[in-house]
């Protein structure tokens, strides 16, 4: 089946041999494989760490953008996986897994970890270790719900995405603007008809905690009139810098002369983008569930994931982080949600998932996608459908099945052991 794509995607794709047929680890499913062959796009059946370990020497410093989900160790039994191991057990396996990943980052690659409060504290120092404290980039807040939980003594409404560059000053050159928003010239007008066109005023006093003498001053306006700053402020500019901004039509004291001078800041100056931020609203990237209703649209049959991404959040991520061909890899598939918004978005992508969601759900969504599936951010994209997949599974090969720990089997009980062993750590 040959399906227009939404952009020549393919014909941009840099030379990527994606062939991983030579590695005994792994064989190609045609079945399961859809579209175009040949993408760059992977999505692979197997225990992920041992997967990392296998693509490590063909994708060693390829990979833009890793993005994981995993389970948060937040002592509860979901529908697809278990999530309730020791403290030490948790961390040791996911730091384990961060750390293969951190080998395949490019070096203006970013790794971003969901997680909630529980464990959120503990894992940063961890990870600390792995990529160094100075490539921490930031925490990201997100609300992934809108609704009050009364039952708790407090309503938990938020998680956090941790943030890392593998190298600070690369992902610093490297990382893209978020695009501006479709009011943005509302915010802008021209009463004083400025050649230079639409222009919006901003203060010109800051904190006086970290000013110096130059800043503290009585500043004399063209008419006269005479201004200083509020009490515990100064100017932003020293006297000599503020007027000639002054001669240079760059402040702004009103209609009449007299109101409290503004810096003019002009709508051409900020039309490449807006400097992301760190809270990450519901009405701006999505809820759980507002996922949860995608994948019942998606799988109206199959058992839904319990705390399912919305695809708005990871389309985020990839806006900041990736630009189109890039590869992303997420070593926790889930319910497809990354390799869906990747496809969309025109980047090649590596999914990684051990349980038999990879089929039900992740293989089934990106035939979906291919074939022009309308959700999630297909409107926001313009998504036409197109491209194509090849799948892969990872033959188990006797001793190298499995690699978790001895402790994980013996924390359940013996009824219990062969469900850890294939639902923890995905």
């Amino acid at each position: 089946m040959v399906i227009e794509l939404k952009t020549n995607i393919q014909s941009i794709q840099p030379e990527i041999d994606t062939n991983l047929l030579p590695c005994p680890d792994f064989e190609h499913i045609d079945s399961h494989s859809f579209g175009q062959s040949n993408t760059g796009n992977l999505i692979i059946q197997g225990e992920n760490l041992s997967v990392l370990s296998s693509i490590t020497p063909k994708y060693e410093g390829l990979i833009r953008c890793v993005y994981i989900d995993p389970p948060y160790n937040n002592q509860e039994n979901y529908t697809h996986y278990m999530d309730g191991l020791s403290h030490d057990l948790w961390l040791s396996n996911l730091t384990a897994r961060i750390k293969a990943l951190s080998k395949l980052l490019s070096d203006d690659g970013s790794i971003w970890v969901s997680i909630d409060d529980r464990e959120v504290h503990y894992l940063k120092v961890a990870i600390d270790q792995i990529f160094g404290r100075e490539n921490f980039i930031t925490t990201i807040i997100w609300q992934q719900r809108t609704t009050r939980e009364n039952r708790k003594v407090f309503s938990n409404n938020h998680e956090y995405l941790l943030v890392y560059a593998k190298n600070i000053k690369c992902f610093e050159a490297a990382r893209n603007l978020l695009p501006l928003p479709p009011d943005f010239e509302r915010r802008y007008k021209n009463p004083d008809n400025d050649p230079r066109g639409l222009w919006q005023s901003v203060s010109l006093n800051v904190q006086a905690g970290h000013g110096t003498a130059s800043q503290f001053y009585e500043l004399v306006a063209p008419n006269g009139r005479r201004h200083t700053p509020p009490k515990g402020r100064c100017w932003i500019l020293s006297l000599s810098r503020m007027q000639e901004e002054i001669a240079n039509n760059n402040v702004w004291f009103g209609c009449d002369g007299n109101g409290v001078p503004r810096k003019k800041q002009f709508a051409s100056e900020s039309r490449n983008g807006l400097t992301p931020h760190t809270l990450w609203t519901a009405n701006e990237v999505g809820t759980n569930d507002m996922a949860k209703k995608h994948l019942l649209k998606l799988f109206p049959e199959c058992p839904l994931f319990d705390t399912p991404k919305p695809e708005q959040l990871i389309r985020r991520v990839l806006q900041i982080a990736t630009n189109p061909c890039d590869i992303v890899l997420d070593a926790y598939l889930g319910s497809g949600t990354t390799t869906a918004v990747a496809h969309k978005m025109g980047r090649c992508y590596i999914g990684i998932e051990q349980g038999e969601q990879i089929v039900t759900h992740c293989v089934s969504r990106m035939k979906q996608v291919v074939a022009r599936e309308d959700g999630g951010i297909s409107d926001l994209e313009s998504w036409r459908g197109g491209g194509g997949f090849d799948f892969f599974q990872q033959i188990k090969q006797q001793g190298k099945a499995l690699t978790l720990s001895s402790k994980i089997l013996t924390s359940y009980p013996d009824n219990k052991t062969e469900s850890v062993v294939e639902k923890y750590l995905l």
